[in-house]
């Protein structure tokens, strides 16, 4: 007997399996004739694990235009905004708008979030109140925290107290923005500290590297040298990566490899990296995302991040993962079947792995987390941005929406209109 099963399902690998549950672990993954307190019929449907997001900011979600819009739609104006609305925030509105954002993300079955917290603040606000939701969220929403220093871990005269602060609170991950200190060395500098603190507590490392679109910004490099130096090796993300569109290709060809040797995953956010990056550019414009596919060739993990929603930087966004995944696609050029299922493999099992999520999976014994949609295959489910037909998270259906069928009236055709199509199976 089981608590739940789900029937006839199709898993991201083509297999058609049942799926049983006991209590908030998976305890069977086949043909399953027992017995079930509730059963969900999948069939024809895709089941996939849990939507991931290895990069987002949760407590600046839910803000756009607090105080004001961001007239130059500049990464720089969005600093200088957020600067301002950390100033007049309560930590009761923090906390709203960001379990109104996990609200969203359960009923898209994006359910771990790995949130940068900003620990330039001597209040500690956002950090007190992400711990507060990440609380409050844990039944159904794994929530990692990264404390980050958003003014610069030198830049800003109270970050490096504060971020030391922020850990010892709880916070789970060691963030940083080397390319923001006042001088590259003072980067590079930031990078070693860092790094040092993170091997020192056992902890993972996730930075903002190289959001520019300065080709000499390259403390990605510095980055996988310090993973080495420390043995951090399968624990450090470096976010963005933008410097490198910019860069001279035989550089690149160089740097490619000393990530891959750390084992330095790389986390692009493809909405945000198009709209933020060029934008000093005329014509021709750069495409603002890293070097995606180069990365993939050389073995290193690439896990696509949502970054931002309605915030100081991005005045979109609906925590779909799925949108996440579709302009990566298109931004990357990663057209052919495989770099198109590799792309939904970048908003669930790659980014799993970034953040360490040993429990992840559809696997007998891993976290009894999923999700059924109306795909038949991952590439059908970015091309259409599928809905989320039912959303279980530890054991407990906690979502479930109508499918989007639409009804005609017109002469000689169907009643209905279903967008799916099995080429790709």
């Amino acid at each position: 007997m089981f608590d739940l099963i789900v029937k006839g399902g199709t898993l991201p690998d083509g297999t058609v399996a049942d799926i049983g549950i006991t209590g908030d672990r998976i305890a069977e993954v086949g043909k399953i004739e027992a017995e079930a307190g509730r059963v969900i019929d999948a069939s024809g449907d895709l089941v996939s694990p849990p939507f991931v997001d290895p990069h987002f900011h949760l407590d600046a979600t839910q803000s756009y235009g607090i105080p004001r819009i961001n007239a130059s739609g500049t990464l720089l104006e969005g600093i200088g905004l957020w600067g301002e609305l950390k100033g007049v925030m309560t930590q009761d509105e923090v906390v709203e708008r960001a379990l109104t954002y996990c609200d969203w993300a359960a009923s898209m079955g994006l359910l771990h979030i790995r949130s940068h917290v900003d620990t330039c603040d001597d209040r500690l606000l956002g950090v007190e109140a992400l711990l507060d939701v990440r609380e409050k969220v844990k039944d159904y929403i794994d929530l990692q925290l990264v404390a980050f220093p958003q003014d610069g871990f030198y830049r800003d005269p109270t970050a490096r107290e504060n971020t030391i602060r922020a850990l010892d609170m709880g916070v789970d991950v060691v963030g940083g923005i080397p390319h923001f200190e006042r001088t590259m060395a003072d980067g590079a500098a930031s990078v070693r500290e860092l790094c040092e603190i993170a091997a020192e507590r056992g902890l993972m490392v996730d930075m903002h590297c190289d959001e520019t679109d300065d080709p000499m910004s390259r403390h990605i490099e510095a980055l996988a040298y310090e993973t080495q130096r420390l043995g951090l090796q399968g624990r450090v993300a470096g976010s963005h990566l933008t410097s490198m569109h910019s860069m001279d290709s035989y550089y690149v060809s160089k740097l490619l490899p000393l990530m891959a040797e750390a084992e330095v995953a790389a986390i692009p956010n493809p909405l945000i990296n198009i709209m933020l990056q060029g934008r000093h550019d005329t014509f021709p414009k750069r495409r603002g995302l890293t070097r995606v596919r180069e990365m993939l060739a050389m073995g290193i993990r690439v896990g696509f991040g949502q970054d931002c929603v309605l915030d100081p930087w991005y005045s979109l966004g609906t925590g779909d993962m799925l949108d996440v995944a579709f302009m990566g696609l298109h931004v990357a050029q990663m057209s052919s079947p495989d770099e198109m299922r590799k792309c939904f493999d970048m908003v669930t099992t790659d980014s799993a792995a970034i953040m360490g999520l040993g429990d992840y999976g559809l696997k007998v014994g891993a976290q009894a987390s999923l999700v059924v949609l109306d795909a038949g295959n991952p590439i059908e489910a970015v091309r259409l941005r599928a809905t989320r037909l039912h959303v279980v998270a530890k054991g407990k259906l906690i979502s479930s929406t109508p499918r989007s069928d639409a009804s005609l009236n017109l002469p000689g055709r169907d009643d209905t209109v279903r967008r799916r199509h099995s080429a790709h199976s």
